[in-house]
């Protein structure tokens, strides 16, 4: 890791050591391609599955990372973190692993089937109201109490070096891509695709996702600094989060563009992959290709990779069904 500006900046060795260490608790995720949809939008899509992934998210990568990188001193107090749902699950399950605690705050408004998920894997949860500012204060109250190492769901270069895998993984299997595409929340994702193709492919440009209703990192994009919305509401639950200063470092430095997507594109996206790749995406994951479908001209001739984050659905609550 590099001090820079104050900044604990990851470099890609970082992501080297930090596949190595994981391998053993995660999956090597599959790359999907369809022809319907390559036709729909005029471009060659390669469709990196993290839905497929230990505990159905990308989030394990970065979690794994930082729990097996703890020294043996810190076990004992354990992990813990705040998230809306796949980071809290993905630490619980990766604390789980190495047989040490993990308490996550979560909003109150959480999936169930996280929550649920987060106590399968062990993880104890102190509920929250739904805002930023909530989640950070019951969060401090929860690591004074405990003494618990911080394992931040983005803004923690062991975190991002995690997530750093899973483009490593894209790049190696599918050569020759003009773009990627992924989610953006926090950044962490988005982050660590900066900066495994930044050292391996420099040439291929990195966009982002977000939803119209929590478009702060687009806003912040253009004005050039951070810009931090408390509690935007939205159906992808997993992108409510702001920009950190780690991960503004390098969405600032590598990212080519930031689109967005309406609440129901983003939901006929999500339906559109469930009917035509008959796989499980949250609509987080359905943002990427809702904005490709909203931005052919874009795309259009390229050969892009589309980063899933997850796949954990509350299938009693799908947001095509009414009531």
């Amino acid at each position: 890791m590099k001090d820079m500006d104050g900044l604990m900046v990851p470099t890609f060795d970082d992501v080297i050591a930090a596949h190595e260490r994981i391998a053993p608790h995660i999956h090597r995720t599959p790359v999907l391609t369809s022809s319907f949809l390559n036709r729909l939008t005029g471009a060659e899509l390669f469709f990196k599955c993290e839905n497929f992934q230990k505990a159905g998210a990308f989030k394990v990568r970065g979690a794994s990372n930082a729990v097996f990188g703890l020294r043996e001193d810190q076990l004992a107090r354990g992990v813990a973190t705040h998230s809306s749902g796949n980071h809290a699950l993905s630490l619980s399950y990766a604390a789980g692993r190495r047989g040490i605690p993990c308490t996550v705050v979560m909003p109150r408004t959480a999936p169930q089937a996280k929550k649920d998920a987060v106590r399968g894997y062990g993880g104890t949860i102190v509920e929250c109201e739904p805002s930023t500012t909530s989640r950070e204060a019951v969060f401090a109250e929860v690591v004074a109490a405990s003494g618990a190492d911080f394992v931040h769901p983005y803004n923690d270069p062991r975190v991002i070096a995690g997530q750093a895998t899973c483009s490593r993984e894209l790049i190696e299997d599918v050569p020759g891509l003009d773009a990627v595409i992924a989610p953006i929340g926090g950044g962490g994702m988005v982050s660590g695709c900066c900066l495994t193709l930044s050292t391996l492919a420099p040439g291929v440009k990195i966009y982002a996702a977000e939803p119209e209703q929590a478009d702060d990192a687009a806003r912040s994009f253009r004005a050039g600094h951070i810009i931090a919305d408390d509690a935007p509401v939205t159906v992808a639950d997993g992108l409510k989060v702001p920009l950190k200063d780690l991960t503004w470092h390098f969405v600032s430095r590598h990212v080519t563009d930031i689109l967005t997507a309406s609440e129901q594109e983003i939901i006929d996206a999500m339906r559109l992959t469930w009917a035509r790749m008959k796989i499980v995406i949250e609509p987080s994951c359905a943002v990427p290709l809702a904005t490709i479908l909203k931005n052919p001209e874009v795309f259009r001739g390229r050969r892009v990779g589309v980063i899933i984050t997850g796949g954990n659905v509350d299938l009693d609550k799908l947001p095509w069904q009414k009531g």
